[in-house]
């Protein structure tokens, strides 16, 4: 692993987090390639950045859930054949349900070579402190679909707010939202904006 790279556990141990590319919880419905532990990790200023938005949400009453980090090329390239293959309708319902696979790139849900790859963008949200449940969000982590954009239709107003508060707190330390994925941020300062690594998560 690059010197500048900490597992988030260690780095924010305040921080829950469940690697779904690293289990079959993914809209590939298998663990990806190099994912082989669930933990999520990233570069030391991004662990920074994050522990500044943990202090921030835990005021009110929430924890981050991180879902996913920096994520080796290697994964990236494991999508694009994935994408490339036959339908099987596993999980097409829960992650793409109005779009082929193949669009999943043409719409920018996946990309051929993915921020996360750098090591300061991630995937999160937010859970209420005293009940460990997940915040109302109106849509999961990979819903590939326009009720996943920010400012989307068709969601209840306290899952827009929750969305808004998310983005609030993660703009004010810092990061940038991606405007399809309401979970998705990169930091603002990344310190490796034109390197693609390639290192597994172990």
């Amino acid at each position: 692993m690059n010197d500048d790279f900490v597992f988030l556990d260690e780095c924010a141990p305040g921080i829950r987090w469940d690697a779904k590319y690293a289990t079959r919880d993914n809209f590939t419905g298998k663990p990806v390639d190099g994912y082989l532990a669930n933990r999520i990790v990233g570069t030391t200023s991004l662990c920074s950045a994050l522990e500044r938005v943990r202090e921030k949400v835990r005021a009110h009453g929430f924890g981050l859930l991180l879902w996913d980090g920096y994520r080796p090329q290697r994964a990236v390239d494991c999508f694009l054949r994935w994408s490339q293959q036959p339908e099987d309708g596993r999980t097409k319902q829960r992650h793409y349900p109005n779009i082929d696979r193949a669009e999943m790139f043409e719409r920018g849900y996946v990309a051929a070579q993915s921020g996360h790859s750098r090591g300061s963008t991630v995937d999160l949200t937010l859970y209420h402190l005293d009940t460990g449940e997940l915040a109302a969000m109106g849509g999961d982590h990979d819903l590939m679909d326009p009720i996943s954009h920010h400012g989307a239709q068709g969601i209840t107003q306290p899952e827009a707010r929750n969305r808004q508060y998310l983005r609030s707190a993660m703009e004010t330390c810092g990061f940038r939202a991606y405007e399809r994925e309401w979970w998705h941020y990169t930091l603002e300062d990344e310190p490796y904006p034109d390197t693609y690594f390639d290192f597994p998560v172990t």
